[in-house]
């Protein structure tokens, strides 16, 4: 009996240590899944690059957002905006070109490489962006697409200005009297802004100091830089813990909480950031801290489709933190949950997304390395 019972608790044994063995098999599996980190390789750019090469002339469906002031407001999008009409509004037709051009930059033998350069020669051109410059000047237009728009164009100037590319010079020049309209707007409204908007959409502050900031650290441009700088510590500075429980609204593609900590840590000290961050996201200083990401239940929906580009936006925060503050490194894997979550969505037939999506997808990519 002893003999057998010995027996059988060794049998025991071995199927626990068996199942033991799997089971963490499985689970080491799942956390290699989990830590896999996406990458911006040629495919990937391709894939990306197909989204606003294939609207970026694509003048309808359309989106214009204008206050008519009177009937000579009254034209089609390529009237009005003959740099900027496609991918169904303003914003996203500028930011699909500043895709095109960071693509082109990484990956020169990028598919349809040619034609891209093609039709980035034919928007950008001398006689286009003279137009767009005297649409911002008309009655009632000086505040057009403030100040996401602004943002993004600052960006494209900004990228087109660190391209050693004949093509990119000369389409820098041609930009450039529309890049000095966007500067003064942001020299001449953030002063008079006396309180952040901090909302998950358009018109949230942070991101569009965060994006100007970018450019005007690159250029040199130190107006700006302390119009940004004053404005960012006159409005966050004092603010301890943001709601990030509070996060997503329904219709969020930015994240309140984590778009301001992006701007601030771009303007304060390492120190002085790390110091920030404890009191206004206390949450993350901690390993353990987790935090999903937002669930998109119909891709159809043009406005609940913003969720995966709070994913992105997330992500790209998350990651802007843990490199300012490597001892927040932990927060990387968040940040690859959140991209890997939608990035493999964004390619489809359905225009509401895919406008736009694949801008937000490169943004994040390129803050992953």
């Amino acid at each position: 009996m002893i003999r057998n019972y010995m027996k059988s608790n060794t049998m025991l044994f071995l199927l626990l240590l068996m199942f033991g063995c799997k089971e963490g098999a499985d689970r080491q599996k799942t956390t290699t899944k989990e830590a896999i980190r996406p990458e911006l390789n040629l495919s990937e750019a391709n894939r990306l690059a197909s989204l606003p090469f294939g609207c970026m002339q694509t003048e309808y469906p359309n989106r214009l957002g204008q206050t008519l002031q009177d009937s000579s407001h009254l034209r089609n999008p390529k009237s009005l905006h003959p740099a900027f009409y496609g991918c169904f509004d303003w914003h996203s037709s500028v930011h699909g070109h500043w895709s095109l051009v960071s693509l082109l930059k990484q990956f020169p033998n990028i598919n349809e490489a040619a034609a891209i350069r093609t039709k980035l020669t034919e928007n950008l051109s001398k006689e286009n962006i003279e137009s767009e410059v005297s649409y911002f000047r008309m009655q009632g237009n000086a505040t057009y697409e403030r100040t996401y728009g602004w943002a993004w164009l600052l960006k494209l100037a900004e990228e087109l200005h660190t391209w050693d590319d004949p093509m990119a010079k000369e389409l820098s020049v041609n930009l450039q009297p529309l890049v000095d309209i966007i500067v003064q707007g942001y020299i001449d409204f953030l002063p008079k802004l006396n309180y952040p908007i901090r909302v998950g959409e358009h018109s949230n502050t942070a991101f569009g100091m965060s994006l100007a900031w970018d450019y005007a650290k690159t250029m040199n441009h130190l107006e700006l830089q302390e119009i940004i700088k004053k404005s960012v510590k006159r409005f966050y500075i004092k603010d301890i813990e943001c709601p990030l429980e509070w996060e997503p609204s329904g219709f969020d593609f930015l994240s309140p909480c984590l778009q301001e900590a992006d701007v601030v840590r771009k303007v304060l000290t390492a120190k002085e950031f790390k110091h920030w961050i404890k009191n206004f996201l206390p949450q993350l200083t901690k390993p353990s801290f987790v935090m999903e990401p937002g669930k998109v239940s119909d891709r159809t929906d043009g406005k609940l489709v913003h969720i995966d580009g709070l994913n992105f936006s997330r992500a790209w925060c998350l990651y802007g933190i843990a490199k300012t503050l490597p001892e927040y490194s932990y927060l990387n894997k968040i940040a690859d949950e959140h991209l890997n979550y939608s990035l493999s969505s964004i390619v489809d037939d359905n225009y509401e997304g895919t406008h736009w999506l694949g801008t937000f997808a490169l943004y994040a990519l390129n803050h992953s390395e």
